[in-house]
This record gives structure tokens, sequence and C-alpha cells, in this order.
């Protein structure tokens, strides 16, 4: 979200240089001309050289220090949470709009620390012309950056902020200049071969395409090599032309042709080859696994263990250990109620250390998705998510390890909900956080900021109330408790927001906090109705989803984010078992929105169904990913193949065929996303803290300038749309790291990872027959077909029983049930089912008041 105040950060891949002063001062293509682009440069620092004491520079009055022989040595305290707690700096610096300034000084330290360095204003919102942060050593070094100033200011400010270390230190600063006449700054960045591929890989049966970025204007060759060096295949491309998106003329290659499995395979065309990727079936595990384990580091409330996730062990966050304030027993925001909260746990929202309901809602919803789809759909596996599967605490409790990391989030968020006997009972707060923003990077347990609830708003209340609901019904098998205790704060909300159908989010309370503000809630309504509607099928909820303008068209209008909810409801109306009246309408509603998806993706050379008008909206990547969730739920409603492709050909976007040749997950790939914006995982500025985890997604190109970051506003003006991007840690416009962002990347990566050819599906049919019900139970009755030329052996069938019913007793097979999920096995004592031949076994379930219902789908299995 928005900060409001500079962040630091520190440029990677582009000319920002240190060198000791007895070296050569080598400056990089992009700064070389910088003090010497013009006869004779004006310094507008004063006293640069400090021969003339210290005047007109000023410090913090925790500062002591002298100069002496050009060199000014400062004593820094230890103790100080963040860097401007200890401040060195010159104000009243003219600047003139347009004119680029080259800043450069010499500095060291008594030990190996960083530091923030600002051109800025000191007026809030403290606009920020440069921002950097130089890695100091022991010996002197020579830093030196460039920008142009986009405003006159008279009162510009140079300021060095040297605070949030632990241990006292000394800082010692010389030549000091901020140069007129500097070579303006060009943002060049790597953006690797021409040829752009999926990094990662391609599944032996999928699309296969690349784009190749050329002025060509006939097809060229390409070929195709193994990673022995070995011709694989070959062709010729297809020209495409100027593309607005990347502002580059480019070319389409298919090699879909190319099944055989493989690693290091590598595409040569146009006098460039490709960054290496494999062909394989499991090229998708590893990251269905990974973007899932992301969550439990950005757990509050708990320590971190280093053996669960190694490199990312710390304390806990916010426990009430100083210098915390807690968030055991978290007030209101001063003037909005009079009780606190005991708000402990759940995930931090982002790179900072706020937690937000309205964001939250729609990340654990997308998480518990995960999971429920692949109880759902035809060829999903759910055991994928199994106790065990996750690098997480709660193994060993049998439920599975996706649901014990959603419960985590699901807690927090009902621990929001305003309790009984206060005003506003059942709403939820729209987010707690510090009063104000801290500064980059702290760790959890660093942070010394009181921290306050906002005010409850209408729509925390319905994402509590929908992805409440969904959580009451994934829990039943395991904990009915848990699964009751959801229900009730679902349906408690619900009642709530119908009271307070109009109470809009306040965004600047806590100032420390992003906004998350949203003026039309009538799709949250919606979804949380849907929800309650799926869990317990009453008819009310019913009722108010089909009187929703959104139930016949719009659902599908924007791509789906926190603030655009609908496509949530109806995905789940058609994949989850339930008795609305016009579910089929719902289905054919998301199907013609995939076909749509399909049909731009189809006209794009990327296979990119985003950002067809030039705009990409912040959070892009995580746009395009949901996106491509309506197309997989087509598949699985259809098992129509163009649909399956469709997410197979979008996910290359991702994962590197793009215009910045860039992976924006961290781990995958050759070149990817490594410095996202976070306070605790900021290696860019502290070498002993990490990088994401692997798995981590970054936001993506952000074509709004209003919404720019002091990083993205310096080196991202005049981009092409794909191009708005910088993996930076300062670039929170286009940078960060959220919740909300990964879970549709974990939703895609699960759906890509069950597409695998490596398990052949045999040739058997299934019918699923309900004979008779009653109040508490009925009977079922199932025939299954083998419609191939060979025997079926061992054959075992498994499918999710719908919400609220569990297998009582069974004949002529053996049945087991784990959750919602059961597995015929035993068939007639484990005989071979002949060609044309079908076979009939039956049992009787236990349900609750609702009419008995048939799974979505029933999966074979055979030896």
């Amino acid at each position: 979200m928005p900060r409001l105040l500079p962040i630091p950060a520190r440029r990677t891949r582009r000319a920002a240089l240190a060198v000791t002063a007895a070296g050569a001062l080598a400056l990089s293509a992009a700064v070389a001309a910088t003090a010497w682009a013009q006869d004779e440069p004006t310094n507008v620092i004063v006293n640069g050289d400090f021969s003339d004491g210290t005047a007109p520079w000023w410090t913090t009055e925790n500062l002591t220090g002298a100069a002496a022989d050009g060199e000014w040595c400062i004593d820094v305290p230890g103790d100080t949470a963040n860097a401007w707690d200890a401040i060195v700096g010159q104000n009243d610096l003219p600047l003139a709009e347009g004119e680029s300034y080259e800043l450069r000084f010499t500095a060291r330290a008594s030990e190996p620390v960083s530091v923030r360095t600002l051109v800025q204003r000191d007026v809030d919102p403290w606009p920020t012309q440069l921002e950097e942060f130089p890695q100091l050593d022991t010996e002197p070094q020579t830093y030196s950056w460039t920008f142009t100033s986009n405003a006159d200011w008279t009162d510009a400010q140079l300021a060095f902020q040297i605070g949030r270390n632990a241990d006292p230190w000394q800082f010692c600063i010389s030549e000091v200049a901020l140069l007129t006449g500097a070579e303006p700054p060009v943002y060049d960045p790597d953006t690797g071969p021409r040829v752009r591929v999926n990094q990662v890989g391609y599944l032996p049966d999928g699309p296969k395409r690349a784009t190749l970025v050329t002025d060509a204007t006939e097809p060229v060759p390409w070929q195709l090599h193994d990673a022995a060096g070995e011709l694989v295949a070959d062709g010729r491309s297809v020209v495409h032309g100027d593309d607005p998106s990347s502002g580059s003329a480019v070319h389409s290659i298919d090699f879909s042709q190319v099944t055989a499995s493989g690693e290091g395979y590598t595409l040569t065309t146009d006098g460039e080859t490709s960054y290496p990727f494999d062909i394989g079936s499991d090229a998708y595990s590893a990251l269905a696994t990974d973007a899932l384990s992301f969550y439990y580091p950005q757990r509050s409330g708990i320590a971190i263990d280093d053996e669960i996730a190694p490199g990312y062990g710390r304390e806990a966050g916010h426990v009430g250990v100083e210098p915390n304030q807690g968030d055991l027993e978290v007030p209101c925001h001063p003037g909005t109620c009079d009780y606190s909260l005991d708000v402990s746990g759940g995930w931090y929202d982002a790179g900072d250390h706020g937690k937000y309901v309205v964001n939250g809602g729609i990340s654990v919803s997308q998480v518990m998705s995960v999971y429920e789809r692949a109880l759902h759909a035809p060829g999903a596996d759910p055991t994928r998510f199994a106790d065990g599967s996750l690098r997480i605490p709660e193994h060993g409790d049998g439920v599975p390890d996706v649901l014990d990391e959603a419960r985590w989030e699901m807690e927090f968020l009902m621990s929001m909900q305003v309790p009984a006997g206060e005003e506003l009972a059942g709403m939820a707060h729209h987010k707690m956080s510090d009063e104000n923003w801290t500064g980059l990077p702290l760790l959890p347990a660093d942070d010394p900021q009181p921290r306050y609830l906002g005010p409850p708003s209408t729509a925390a209340t319905l994402n509590l109330a929908a992805s409440a609901a969904q959580c009451a019904r994934l829990f039943e098998p395991y904990d009915e408790d848990f699964a009751s205790q959801c229900l009730t704060a679902a349906e408690t909300a619900w009642e709530a927001a119908l009271a307070n159908p109009d109470m809009l989010a306040q965004e600047n309370i806590p100032a420390g906090s992003g906004g998350y503000g949203d003026s039309e809630v009538s799709d949250e309504f919606y979804w949380a109705a849907a929800e309650l509607y799926i869990t317990t099928g009453e008819q009310t909820y019913a009722d108010f989803v089909q009187s929703s303008e959104l139930h016949e068209s719009g659902a599908f209008a924007y791509p789906i984010s926190w603030q655009n909810v609908p496509a949530l409801a109806k995905i789940d109306l058609a994949l989850v078992p339930n008795e609305l009246s016009d579910r089929d309408e719902i289905t054919a509603q998301v199907v013609q929105a995939a076909d749509d998806y399909l049909e731009e993706q189809g006209s794009n050379p990327w296979d990119l169904a985003y950002g067809g008008d030039g705009t990409f909206d912040w959070g892009s990547n995580s746009l395009v990913l949901n996106a491509l969730i309506v197309v997989g739920a087509a598949y699985d409603l259809t098992g129509e193949d163009r649909f399956r492709d469709g997410v197979l050909a979008g996910m290359d976007y991702i994962l590197g065929r793009n215009a910045m040749g860039n992976s924006y997950v961290t781990g995958y790939g050759s070149h990817y996303s490594e410095n996202m914006h976070s306070r605790w995982y900021a290696n860019q500025l502290d070498s002993s803290l990490p990088h994401p985890p692997n798995g981590t997604l970054s936001g993506g190109p952000n074509t709004q300038p209003s919404t720019w970051d002091p990083v993205s506003s310096r080196w991202l003006q005049d981009c092409a749309p794909q191009k708005c991007y910088i993996d930076d840690i300062g670039a929170w416009a286009t940078n960060e790291l959220t919740i909300n962002w990964n879970a549709p990347l974990a939703y895609v990566a699960s759906f890509i990872a069950d597409q695998s050819d490596s398990v052949a599906t045999p040739s058997c049919a299934v019918d699923y027959r309900i004979n008779g019900e009653w109040s508490d139970g009925f009977n079922a009755q199932v025939v299954v077909s083998n419609t191939g030329d060979e025997p079926l052996e061992s054959l075992t069938l498994r499918w999710a029983l719908p919400s609220g019913q569990s297998v009582d007793r069974y004949w002529s097979a053996e049945l087991s049930q784990e959750g919602q999920l059961v597995t015929a096995s035993e068939l007639g004592g484990g005989f071979a089912l002949q060609p044309g031949a079908e076979y009939t076994f039956g049992f009787i379930g236990a349900k609750d008041a609702r009419s008995a219902l048939k799974p979505a789908s029933v999966s074979c299995a055979a030896e």
C-alpha cells in the first residue's frame, strides 16, 4: 500500500559506485560524464570539504563529532530503531526542475554498516529526488549517483540518516558535492537475451511458446537444443510487429510439437540464445509448495523456526516483548472506541508490520480455495496439501497443512470482530497497524511503534463473513468446534453488515498503514452471501445471491482483487457442490469469462490476458494470475484443453516471458526478482538479512505514476507499460510482496502441478447416484465402467463428499474417509475390471439437514 514516508533503498543493476579513495575512480557508463558534463558545474553544497568547520551542516541532538583534515567524524549511538533516529544534513539547497545533478561523497565507518542517503524536502510528505542506501566499510569509499529534479525547490535537504543500529559506531564523511550539469540518469535494466521464455519450464503435452524481441520484418529461423547441444527442433518465427505494452517489435515462436522431457533446453534465434528451461511433467510441484510455504515466515505472534524455514528464523513479532508494544491488548485509535482487543497472530500483510482484514480475507480465502479446488476438480490432487506437506510447525495433527496455515490467519480475522455488548458488535475492524510508518530494515520483534485498531468497516465485516463461512465447511471434518466458531463469526458478521451497509473504511487511521479504501461493497455482500449459502444451504442467502445485480452480469468486469471479489463467489458457486437453482447459468458465466480472457490472450505476443489498454495496475502480476484462475476454473468445469493450455501459456509471463526478461518469483528461473519491498527480507540493505523466500511473487509493472514511490518515480519515467518495473527494495509501487499476491500464485501453481502427465488416467466412467435420502442420511450407489480396451487392475475411486456428509457403512468395496475425501478400493475383492464391463457398489451416508448432494467429480486410478 502507499507509504507516506520515503523508504530506504539502494539501486541494483544500475550505476551506483563505491571505490576506495586510493584506487582509480571507475565510473559506469551511466555516471561517467556526470561531473564533467559541463565545463563548470556548480556545487550547491556549502562547505562540503569541511574546511570551515561544520557550518551550515546540522545533526540530531544525539550526535557528537569533530571535523579535521577535511573529514567530519561523528559518533553514532546504538539502540536506535529507525534510520532517521540519527541524522546528518544540510538544508536550503536550490534545485531546478529538469536539471540533472550528481551527488558525490566519500565516507567510511568504524565497522561495515549501511546508511540512508536522501535528497528531499523536509516537509510532510517528504517528497524525494534521490534515495540511496550505500554500504560503508572501514576504508574510505567514494559514492556517486545522478538524478534529474522534477520540481523547482529552494529548500531541498541532503540528509544522511545513520540510525538503526544496535551498537555505537563512528561515521566519517568528506568531499561532499551536489553538482549541476550531470548527465541525466538512464534506467537500463538487464533484460537478458532477446528471446524470452518461461525460465522454469513447460509441460510435455502443453503449449510451448517464446517471444523474440527483434526489428526483423521477416520471419527468422530458430533452433531448439537440449542440454547436450543436440538440435531437437527448428522452424521460423511469426512476425507480430510493434507491441505497445513492451515498447518493442516482437516475433512469436511456437515449439509445442516438442514433447520430450528434459532439463537445460535453450532456444536460439536472431543471434540470441535464451535462458535455459526444462520440459517436464513435474516442473511446478516445488513452486506449488513454496508459494504456500511463503506464509509461515509472514506470521505474526510466533517465533519463526529456522529448522522449519532455513535462513528465515527470527524472534516472534508483536508479542509484547520490548521494544514491541505487542498485539495482545491493542486499543482502538483515539476517538473511535474505548476497548482493546487481543489481535495477536495472523499474517503480516506485506513488507510492513500491518494486518488488514480486507486483504487478509481474500488472501486466506484463496489459500483455502487451493485446497477446496483440489477436493472438487476432476484430476486434482488434494493429497498434495496433506499433513506434513508444507514448511510449517503443525505437522502430525492430521489436518492438511494448507488448512493449518489458513487457520493462523482465520483466528486473527475473527479476533478483529467487535465484541458483543459494544456498539457495532459483530462488525470487523478494518485493520490494525503501527501509529506511524517505520523504516527499512526493521524486524518485527524490533518494531517500537504503538499499534491501534482502525475503525470497523462494512467491507472488512463482509470479508470476515465470506472467509469464515468457507472456513466452517472446510474445517468441519477436522475440528467441529473451530468450524462452529467460524460459522458463528460469519453469521454474526453478515447480520452486522446488513445493519451497517455503508460504513466505508477510514483510510488513514492509523497513519502508519495502507488505506485499503473501497467505496463499493455490493460485491462483498454478494461474495459473503454466496459463501454462506454454499456452507449452510439456507434459502435466505440464496435469495440474496439471486437478487443481486451482480448475479446476472458484471462479476468479471474487473480482475479479482481485494476491491473486486464477485468472481470469487461465481467460481465457488460453480465448483463447490450446492443446490442453487440457476447454478448452470453461473457455470456458463465462468466459461464465458474464460473465453473472453482467451480471446485477449490469443491476440497478445506474450500470451498475456491483461493490460491490453496499456494500464498495468499496482500488483499487476496478481491480476494476471487471478485472470488465469478464472480460465483454470473453466477447465475444471468443462475439461476443455483450450482452457488448460491458456493457464499454462499465461504463466509464461510471470516466469520470464515478458519485456523485462525477468521471472517475478524469487528463486525460479535464471533471472528473478529478489529485492522485494520488505522490512525483514532486506538483504539489499543489510547482508545479514535474507532475500524473500523462494516462491515469493513480486507485484510487477505499474503504469500509474500517482502511486509511485521515490525509487520508481526516479527511474521509470516514460517507461513502456511492461517495463514500468524495478527490482528494488524501495520500489513498493512495483516490487512489493503481499499475502494477496502470493495466494493466486499458489492457486495457479497448484493447478498446473495437477496437470502432470506422469500418471496416466485410466479409461473409466463413473455414475454416482443418490437413490434415496432421509432427515439425517442417504443411500448412494456408484457404478464404474471400463471404457477402454485393457483390463483395469486394482481399481480405486476417489471423491470429496459435499459439506455436511460422511460415510456410515458400505458394501461391495472398501471405503475410507479422511476429511471430506473418500477412497473406494478392493472393488469386488480386487478383481480386474474387463473392457466394457461395469461394477456397482454402494454406501449409507450421514448428512445434516440439507439435501444430499453428489460430489463434483469422481476420479479413477488403476495399476
